[in-house]
């Protein structure tokens, strides 16, 4: 069983549902940075989390959009579903496209986690080139074999382990 990051420990034993944002600007995606949940590298992720009781998805992604990167958000179409399944953790993580109507970008936080254990570290827009250099083990499942920015909106509707 891989190291589970002290900091996560919150998710851990539990199924989590989840929503995430696919922001599109230009030639460029916007992503999260995290310290790894399992083992110790950094790991980019396109913006989301989880959603609260009584919350639908689309609420729970404009509330996560703004907590982690300080935007305001449209949530536009279902892209797909991914399941990850890598005991300790367990979640199944609803993509939509958002579109960006107001905010300034930070660095934000997940309020559920205190302050000393913080997983976000850095939010960016990133070019397809960039987003490519970046080893396939720290990013995203979604994220690990795209030729462009495009192939993201066409995945298949469920994908995971």
């Amino acid at each position: 069983m891989p190291d589970l990051n002290p900091n996560a420990a919150a998710y851990a034993n539990k199924l989590r549902v989840r929503v995430c944002g696919v922001c599109l600007q230009e030639d460029k995606l916007l992503l999260v940075r995290h310290d790894r949940t399992l083992n110790n590298n950094a790991f980019w992720a396109p913006p989301g989390g989880g959603v609260n009781f009584g919350e639908t998805l689309q609420q729970a992604l404009v509330r996560e959009m703004l907590e982690e990167t300080g935007l305001q958000v449209t949530v536009g179409r279902y892209l797909f579903v991914n399941e990850f399944v890598e005991p300790p953790l367990h979640a199944v993580e609803f993509f939509f496209e958002v579109s960006l109507t107001g905010g300034s970008i930070i660095t934000g936080t997940d309020p559920e986690l205190a302050a000393d254990r913080q997983l976000i570290r850095q939010v960016q827009w990133l070019k397809i080139k960039e987003l490519q250099a970046i080893p396939t083990s720290d990013k995203h499942r979604a994220l690990q074999h795209l030729f462009s920015l495009d192939d993201l909106l066409g995945l298949p509707d469920h994908f995971g382990r």
